[in-house]
């Protein structure tokens, strides 16, 4: 499938008036089509189906460059699946992404194509520790996304446990940073963790947990 078919395709989908809504709902600048999440679910479902793996990726990178606000997540959604083999270049291209992420919509289906990416590899981690001393905020916040399923397991294996403790050593650095994305991040982690692990829970917010924001305080404790 060519770009060009599938913009043709993309934008066939779009509803009269959604595109105002969603620009200014997601503060986009960026061109927005107007899709509704259920027909382009369906769309990039069709696509992963029919498309093998190499040619979804040159299409994810293709469509990607468009810098079209669905045309991104599409990208995203391409790549979001646990089998993908082989992987590597799918890996590369989702971080080549990092310097672009600017939208919390965009940025969380990229990392939702990270997470898979992550859980097949776990030796991964080493790269992602290194996101963490991003100047860019939506850099640090993604080491944060891309490494949820670890909050959410609940009974990880050995490497699954000790990637668990690693990441909350990187929120121990982020509890200090005034950044409303990177609190909210934390807060969702520890959320998430909560609901499979209180007690971890519980001990991160009665030590370094109190530098978080009052806020992210309240969120990660919300199941507690």
């Amino acid at each position: 499938m060519t770009l060009e078919d599938a913009l043709t395709v993309l934008r066939a989908l779009a509803e009269p008036g959604r595109a105002e809504g969603m620009a200014a709902y997601h503060k986009q600048s960026r061109e927005v089509i107007g899709i509704s999440n259920p027909a382009l679910n369906e769309l990039t479902t069709d696509w992963r189906r029919s498309l093998s793996v190499p040619e979804r990726v040159a299409l994810a990178e293709a469509l990607w460059q468009t810098d079209i606000f669905e045309a991104r997540i599409a990208a995203a959604k391409l790549l979001t699946q646990a089998r993908l083999r082989p992987d590597t270049e799918a890996w590369a291209l989702i971080q080549s992404w990092l310097p672009d992420l600017d939208s919390w919509a965009i940025a969380d289906h990229a990392m939702m194509a990270g997470q898979k990416r992550l859980m097949a590899d776990l030796s991964r981690m080493d790269t992602i520790e290194a996101w963490t001393t991003s100047d860019s905020f939506w850099t640090r916040r993604a080491a944060l996304t891309v490494t949820l399923p670890l909050a959410k397991k609940n009974n990880p294996n050995a490497a699954e446990a000790q990637a668990r403790a690693r990441v909350l050593t990187w929120a121990e650095g982020y509890v200090t940073d005034p950044e409303w994305f990177i609190q909210k991040a934390v807060a969702w982690w520890l959320r998430d963790l909560s609901k499979h692990d209180a007690e971890a829970t519980r001990r991160f917010l009665a030590g370094p947990g109190q530098g978080l924001k009052p806020f992210a305080q309240r969120e990660a404790a919300k199941h507690l």
